[in-house]
């Protein structure tokens, strides 16, 4: 392992300070809408968008500070050397790495937004061998941080987590490092992590284990993470996180990869017919904070325009609250659309 930099002489901004003072907007979502914009490759979904097009990188961190996220989070997820190897960019890991941390921190400074390192899932941990394997994975998030750290950070997301045991390697090694860790699971299962643990179980081991932020991110729409983030918020006494992805699951279909549009076809996709308009998000957004989730964000498939309207839906007004809808001024439609419009509003508002 290489020597760990004390971050006691490092100024960083405190994400556990601002927590106390309230609710707290993140957003990613990176990874589907630089697909999207047709910079990324559906399918091993490495941000190689950070080399080859790091102003479009740089544009998204900006869109999403203007619409009011408070976060703005290295594009690292998957640039680990797992998945690099999958499209031979293997010798391209570190230059990624420091290179998405340097984007991040630039367009942050332009608003006053914190930086998140981010690590994720390896695919590489296998409870079946686990002592190896963690070896692994801690390898990876040890190379990953180092870098990052460098780079300067305020602290860590660890998403997407599959295997409680995989999960509680990303906490060790943040910690390691003297950063708050913002740790979250992936529900793909009904009830419990691939290796076998309860979600509010997972959870509440995290927290005992000193994570400053526990919950869940991707996978699950609205619909089917908000009953989990109210489980876990009852079960724990560090802040919450609910970043959920901006798709129509429902209990007959509990995640998104598994919703399937009229014709049988199911994934990545075609989820278009599934996606949850600005509205849904900022009622999200609205539940999310009566039921105490502290971090509250959104992940695969957000955009822009589903921050600013959870963003407002906090009450809050953003850069990009200029540019909110104003249907009274639409040529033809006029009148009509403005009063359904502000109807809708007061809905989501009450």
């Amino acid at each position: 392992m290489k020597e760990i930099k004390s971050m006691k002489d490092v100024k960083t901004k405190n994400i556990l300070e601002q927590l106390r003072n309230g609710v707290m907007l993140g957003a990613e979502g990176y990874l589907y809408e630089f697909e999207r914009r047709g910079y990324l490759k559906a399918g091993p979904f490495v941000p190689e968008v950070v080399l080859d097009f790091p102003d479009a990188v740089k544009e998204l961190h900006r869109e999403f500070l203007l619409a009011g996220s408070e976060v703005m989070v290295a594009y690292t997820y998957y640039a680990h050397r797992e998945q690099l190897k999958k499209v031979g960019r293997e010798n391209d890991l570190e230059r990624m790495n420091r290179q998405a941390v340097r984007l991040a921190n630039e367009v942050a400074r332009e608003g006053d937004a914190l930086v998140a390192g981010n690590i994720c899932n390896t695919w590489a941990y296998d409870p079946n061998n686990s002592q190896k394997t963690s070896q692994v994975v801690r390898a990876i998030y040890e190379e990953q941080l180092t870098w990052a750290v460098e780079g300067g950070i305020d602290f860590v997301i660890a998403e997407t987590n599959d295997y409680l045991e995989e999960a509680l390697i990303a906490l060790d090694v943040i910690k390691q490092f003297g950063l708050p860790a913002m740790v979250t699971f992936a529900t793909i299962r009904p009830d419990e992590t691939h290796d076998g643990y309860g979600y509010i179980d997972a959870c509440r081991t995290l927290a005992d284990r000193g994570a400053d932020i526990v919950g869940f991110n991707c996978s699950r729409g609205p619909a089917t993470m908000l009953p989990l983030v109210e489980k876990v918020r009852s079960a724990v006494q560090c802040y919450v996180a609910a970043q959920p992805v901006p798709f129509h699951t429902t209990e007959d279909c509990l995640i998104f990869e598994r919703l399937q549009n009229s014709r049988g076809e199911a994934g990545h996709l075609f989820l278009e017919p599934f996606l949850c308009n600005r509205f849904e998000m900022a009622d999200f957004a609205r539940r999310a904070r009566d039921i105490g989730a502290n971090y509250i964000g959104i992940c695969c498939g957000g955009a822009p325009y589903h921050v600013r309207s959870m963003a407002e839906a906090l009450g809050r007004t953003v850069p990009a609250s200029k540019y909110s809808p104003a249907m009274e001024l639409h040529p033809t439609l006029g009148d009509q659309v403005a009063e359904r419009y502000q109807e809708v509003l007061t809905d989501w508002k009450d």
